[in-house]
């Protein structure tokens, strides 16, 4: 499942000094009659020159990020709206998956939108609602995006926009301070990360904790662990077989995947710490899933980077702080560095030339370290200088995606059909965790999907 959750921190004072001066210098002067903006010639202009030509258009967009993000959001194009003269609207609301598709329906699509669903994106492609992308557009992406991310939003041969916003779900979160005082050694490899269940188990400590527990969509957390597994168990190929149904969801390739991960999640001897059994992680909220190991309680939970935003207020996350992440490890190093992760994507529904413009800057390096320099973000984009990226995890995260080793792969669950996804295989996992086996929840997915 994809979730863009992010700490809620003030902004970092030199990121509002930055934005200020960016401002001031393009200012906000009223543009001239010949489409461009009468500070457009200036120096800190220059890098938006191949965007002029827009003055006094509105492009709108519509999405799920709301409130502290919304706002910096906002910020981070700001000084490409004073030097092009092209004023973007931005729309959040938490309704955004349910409300796209009845606004695009109903002939009332944005301009733009960020959707974090590749199936979503199919949907509208196969509709006829959305806009290839232009060739500008697609250029930039090429040039600043892995391949791997840009074929989640290419729908029968056409491109049809650029990533934005990522995150990374391949973390294990963990105590240094109670590492070092055990004298507990981050993991590199799977092996060395069962060997340490092992130690931590044998003294007495649940090593692993974990909650499941989400309102409507309650078993997500649980269809992470099986991607993450999945990728790990197999090559990238097979991965993109299960998801797309090429083979099926009982495959003797999946059953491992699930048994492999069972190895822990439903090992009694390993959760659930601080909660009870491991029936416990069904009933515990995934927004608690981690935190006994701020208590003693436990000492690793498997959950992704916006997990950052769910500690106790005054936790430190950092490398030497309260708690901290380390790569969820490979199983078979010779097979790269497996990432599964999510992202929205900057699709269009109308392509008009402004509208054009603004998807093309959303693609682009300047944009990305815009957005990054106000804190709190994480892009796949190559061009993101990780000097711009303050928050440690999210300078790990970038790390990660950067690194020429990393074999990134999307959410499966939101590649696959709604129904089954978000329906049968969050309720599937719902009742292995309750002790179902796994053939028979396997089973019951795969009959499910048409």
């Amino acid at each position: 499942m994809a979730v863009f959750a992010r700490p809620r921190q003030a902004l970092a004072i030199a990121g509002v000094l930055g934005l200020t001066l960016g401002v001031t210098a393009c200012g906000t002067g009223s543009s001239d009659n010949s489409g461009g903006n009468n500070n457009a010639d200036s120096a800190e202009c220059a890098p938006y020159e191949k965007y002029q030509g827009h003055s006094g258009k509105k492009v709108n967009i519509y999405s799920s990020i709301r409130d502290i993000e919304a706002d910096r959001l906002d910020q981070s194009w700001k000084e490409f709206e004073d030097c092009t003269g092209i004023d973007i609207s931005h729309e959040g609301s938490g309704d955004f998956e349910a409300q796209l598709p009845v606004r695009a329906d109903g002939g009332n699509a944005p301009d733009i939108a960020f959707i974090p669903q590749p199936g979503l994106i199919q949907r509208f492609a196969e509709r006829g609602q959305i806009k290839a992308a232009s060739a500008d557009t697609k250029a930039m992406a090429e040039q600043n995006y892995p391949a791997d991310w840009l074929k989640y939003s290419t729908v029968g041969g056409t491109f049809y926009g650029a990533p934005l916003g990522s995150n990374v779900k391949s973390f294990v979160w963990y105590s240094p301070k109670m590492f070092q005082e055990k004298g507990w050694t981050v993991p590199t490899t799977w092996e060395e990360m069962i060997k340490l269940s092992d130690t931590i188990a044998d003294s007495g400590m649940k090593p692993w904790c974990a909650g499941i527990e989400s309102g409507d969509a309650t078993g997500w957390p649980a269809t992470d662990w099986i991607e993450d597994v999945m990728l790990r168990t197999q090559t990238p190929e097979v991965y993109d077989q299960w998801t797309t149904h090429e083979i099926p969801f009982n495959d003797p390739r999946v059953v491992e995947a699930v048994d492999r991960a069972g190895s822990i999640l439903k090992n009694e001897k390993y959760v659930n710490g601080g909660f009870g059994g491991v029936r416990s992680i069904a009933t515990t909220a995934f927004q608690e899933g981690g935190i006994p190991i701020t208590a003693g309680k436990c000492a690793l939970h498997r959950q992704a980077s916006f997990y950052a935003n769910q500690w106790p207020e005054n936790t430190k996350v950092a490398e030497d702080g309260d708690v901290f992440a380390f790569y969820f490890p490979a199983i078979d190093p010779s097979r790269g560095k497996p990432v599964l992760g999510g992202g929205e994507f900057v699709v269009a529904f109308a392509d008009r030339p402004e509208v054009q413009a603004v998807q093309t800057y959303l693609a682009s390096g300047e944009h990305a370290n815009s957005r990054a320099k106000i804190g709190d973000w994480v892009s796949a984009n190559n061009k993101l200088d990780l000097a711009n990226v303050s928050n440690p995890i999210d300078k790990l995260s970038v790390e990660i995606l950067q690194d020429d080793s990393s074999v990134f792969r999307f959410d499966g669950s939101d590649l696959m059909p709604a129904a089954v996804g978000a329906g049968t295989f969050w309720k599937g996992m719902v009742d292995w965790i309750n002790g179902k086996d796994t053939a028979s929840v396997l089973q019951g997915i795969e009959s499910s999907w048409k």
